[in-house]
Order: structure tokens, then C-alpha cells, then sequence
């Protein structure tokens, strides 16, 4: 093949930076023309309301980089081997990089498009970039995936992560552009409705955001292990956003949070340990993929989880009314700002899957429609492990009390008072946005009372504990 000077057209998908990314480096090394481009396929169109609404606030700022850098992101909006196909005729393209992906739906669409592609003669190569490893670079003794995390993690903790890559210096540009989509044309925030005003204030989009986010969480990484479970601190590194766009390199990441750990700071393997619990959420959707729509254990199948969408119980979590301040408090800031603080999403999950006994997969896909970082394995894993049916799961017996982790993690109700208005004379801000954000049809207004529990505390855990040990014991005729 003689690819002379032809363009390459740079796919760009879940990877919106220009920073240690290995196919754009591929292209820039080339010295040929590279046309970078994004597609509104399927599995855009499928995007919660949120996450759709992140990513078109991504896309906007990651357009204004390339630009920024003399050059163009073409958008284009269908099936991705057509959009592919019409650009590489209007261009005469040759080769089509990405950076893969890993989930069951994205990897059929790959393994198409590179067949299709490979064809007509156009070279088609996948880079690896959203993860530290591959999923089929890590493996136990006997040769298969890991299944338990800390093993997982004794395994990987020593072993070297390459070292990120510097932003090319340039982006060769096309001689002659070819048409593209307007980004507003799509309305990404559409779902969103009066929501997307609310939430957009809480979002700081784009690549140089995420790195002084970094850069921000490495000032104080020494006090993450002590105060990341605290509700009312800020003690978490909020990179999950950027993580799930690509915003920022795992591998950045790693090697910037080693480096202060060489400096002197400490605690910094209780940070690293979340990084390869993505990892290991990352390598079970790719090797174990059903993970994202059933039981991960298929022995919980019977289990006598509610699994209607508009019962009492779940309408009322979905609408953070559960009467229990702590898991409301959880889901109003994730309605607010589009994201949840982690020791917040552990305990509004074992609330709806245990004292509600409502399906894990009710909450999966309420998070998936209003988290901005929502991640597909990330999200699976986490709901999955806190039910009890996933890998390296949570005892189903490990009911989290909400008061009790209320009085360990919110014990001056700081967190409480940013999101739960109903009854305070002076609401804050932050409190009365809730109401903001939430559809005009709840019709529900800082001034109701505050509700009553759905159900007791104690009495919904006996139920479940009930229910968990009926689930073991034989059925006799």
C-alpha cells in the first residue's frame, strides 16, 4: 500500500486529549496529514442525559483545543463504518486510528469496522489508552483473569506503567477540509432539560481542567486516605469525570501520584488502589461482559429483588425522598452536580438493593442517566458489588446502616446541610438548587415537609437478611 502523504483520520471516541495518547502520536510520527473526527453513533445516541451532556461540554472544549492548535475536529453523526466510509471517500484517507475501547457493544462495532476496512485496503489500527493494561496483559498464575481484587493488586502494584507521552508537537492539517456537523445541532444537553443549567456550573470540561485538577488533588494526596470517606471534606480527587472521557491518561495519573509518593507524600498506595479498582472493573466487563446487564453470580437470579421502575420505593429514591437524609442528601448531589461522593454512592446503593430490596439494576441505570462521570464498568461493578451479586462482592449480609455512617462520615451534618433543604430556616444554595434541577412534574418544592422513612431501618434489614437466607436454603415440595 502507498500511503504517500494521504490523510489520517484520527477517530476520537472516549479519549478527548492530546496529551500521552498513543494514536495520535502515531499519526503526528507519520508526518502525514491527520483529520481528527468524532461520531454521534449509536452508542452516543444511547447515552444517559447526563453523560450525553458532559460530553458535548467535552466535545466543545476539545474542539476549541484542536483549533488551537491549527486544527480542525470534524463531527459527523450516523452508523460509524458509514461516517468512516464518507470521510475516507471525500478525503482519500488511507488509515483510520483509534484508541480501543472495552466494552461488549464497542469492540463488535471495531471488529467490523476494521474487516470492513481492511477490504478496501485501508489500514485500520487500534491503540491501547483508557486503561494501565490491557485486559489480556494480566492474569494469574494459572493463565486466567483475575477474579478478587487484592490479588489483582499485589500483582500490578510493582509492575512498570509506561511512561506517558509528551503532546505532539503539531497536527499536520488537511489541505481541504471536509464538511462537518455543527456541535449545537446535535443538542447533546437536550435530556437534560432545565437540569443542564443547573448542572453545567458544577462542570470544568477539558483536558487542562483535568490536569489541574491533578495538579490540585497532588497538593493534598498526604490527607487522602484520612479524609476521602469524610462526606462534608474535600478529600477525593474528583478526576472520576475525566477519567470517563479521557480527559486526562490513567498512566498520567499513576506516574504523577509515584512521583509524590517519592517526594514524601504519604498514603499515596490508598489513592493507587482506586486506580486499579477501575482496572480491575475494566478488565471483568471485558473478560466477563454480561456483567453489564445480569448477575455476575448467576446462582442470585431468583433472588426476590423488586424490579418494577415506577413501585412506590423506587420513585421515591429516584426522587432522593426516601425519608433518610443521608441517602437523599447522596442523590441530590447527584442530581445537582452530576456526581456523587464515593462513601455517598456505597450508601444509597446498599439502601435501595438491601432495605428496599429493590434490583441493583433499577439504580445501574438511574445513575447511568444522571451521572456525568458515568463509566459502564465502573458503574456495573460498583452496583454489583455493593448488591452482593458481582465479583469479590460485599457480603449481602453487609447492611450499611445510614445513620450509623452518617455519625462516622458526616458527624457535624455539613454534608447533610449542602443538600437536604426541607425544614432548615436558612437552605443553602447548593440545597435549594436541588429543586432547580429536578422535572417540573415531581412538583416538589423546598417548602414540603421533609418525608418519612419509606421503611424502617431495622425493619428493612431484618427483611432483607430474611430474604438472603431464604434465597440458601433448599426448597422442599
Amino acid at each position: 500500500m502507498n500511503n504517500g502523504l494521504s490523510p489520517i483520520i484520527l477517530w476520537f471516541r472516549r479519549d478527548l486529549r492530546l496529551h500521552d495518547h498513543f494514536a495520535l502520536e502515531a499519526a503526528s510520527a507519520s508526518g502525514r496529514p491527520i483529520l481528527p473526527l468524532f461520531i454521534y453513533d449509536d452508542p452516543v445516541q444511547e447515552l444517559g442525559a447526563a453523560p450525553k451532556f458532559r460530553l458535548g461540554l467535552g466535545l466543545e472544549v476539545f474542539a476549541e483545543t484542536i483549533k488551537s492548535r491549527g486544527s480542525r475536529l470534524i463531527f459527523r453523526r450516523g452508523s460509524a463504518l458509514e461516517a468512516l466510509e464518507a470521510v475516507i471517500a471525500e478525503t482519500g484517507a488511507t488509515s483510520v486510528f483509534w484508541t480501543r475501547s472495552y466494552d461488549p457493544t464497542s469492540i463488535t462495532r471495531d471488529t467490523l469496522i476494521k474487516s470492513k476496512l481492511a477490504e478496501r485496503g485501508i489500514e485500520a489500527r487500534s491503540f491501547a489508552g483508557h486503561l494501565l493494561f490491557e485486559p489480556w496483559e494480566v492474569a494469574t498464575k494459572a493463565g486466567q483473569p483475575f477474579r478478587v481484587f487484592t490479588p489483582m493488586w499485589r500483582a500490578v502494584s510493582g509492575r512498570d506503567v509506561a511512561t506517558p507521552r509528551p503532546e505532539p508537537r503539531s497536527l499536520r492539517p488537511m489541505s481541504k477540509w471536509p464538511r462537518s456537523d455543527r456541535l449545537g445541532d446535535w443538542h447533546l444537553d437536550r435530556k437534560m432539560n432545565r437540569g443542564a443549567d443547573v448542572v453545567r456550573s458544577f462542570v470544568k470540561a477539558g483536558e487542562a481542567a483535568a490536569l489541574d485538577r491533578l495538579d490540585a488533588f497532588l497538593r493534598r494526596v498526604s490527607d487522602y486516605a484520612g479524609r476521602r470517606d469524610n462526606l462534608g471534606q474535600a478529600g477525593t480527587s474528583d478526576l472520576s469525570e475525566y477519567l470517563s472521557l479521557g480527559e486526562i491518561s490513567p498512566r498520567v495519573i499513576w506516574h504523577r501520584v509515584q512521583n509524590a509518593a517519592r517526594l514524601g507524600a504519604s498514603g499515596t498506595d490508598a489513592f493507587l488502589r482506586q486506580l486499579i479498582w477501575r482496572e480491575f472493573s475494566y478488565h471483568l466487563m471485558y473478560h466477563t461482559p454480561h456483567m453489564l446487564t445480569d448477575n455476575w453470580k448467576p446462582d442470585w437470579g431468583q433472588f426476590p429483588w423488586e424490579t418494577c421502575t415506577i413501585a412506590k420505593s423506587a420513585v421515591c429514591w429516584k426522587q432522593a425522598r426516601t425519608g433518610v437524609p443521608i441517602v437523599d442528601a447522596g442523590l441530590r448531589q447527584m442530581f445537582v452536580t452530576g456526581r456523587m461522593h464515593n462513601r455517598a454512592r456505597m450508601i444509597v446503593a446498599s439502601y435501595l438493593t438491601k432495605h428496599l430490596m429493590v434490583h441493583w439494576k433499577i439504580g445501574m441505570d438511574w445513575f447511568a442517566e444522571c451521572l456525568t462521570d458515568w463509566d459502564p464498568a465502573a458503574n456495573a461493578m460498583g452496583w454489583q458489588w455493593v448488591a452482593g451479586s458481582g465479583p469479590d462482592a460485599a457480603p449481602f449480609f453487609r447492611i450499611f446502616n445510614p445513620e450509623t455512617q452518617r455519625e462516622r462520615f458526616d458527624p457535624k451534618g455539613t454534608y447533610l446541610k449542602q443538600w437536604i433543604a426541607e425544614g432548615s430556616t436558612s437552605p443553602t444554595s447548593t440545597a435549594l438548587a436541588y429543586f432547580d434541577a429536578v422535572p417540573r412534574s415531581w412538583g416538589l418544592k423546598p417548602s414540603d415537609s421533609y418525608p418519612q422513612p419509606i421503611v424502617g431501618l431495622k425493619e428493612g434489614r431484618e427483611r432483607a437478611l430474611a430474604a438472603y437466607e431464604s434465597r440458601k436454603s433448599p426448597v422442599r415440595n
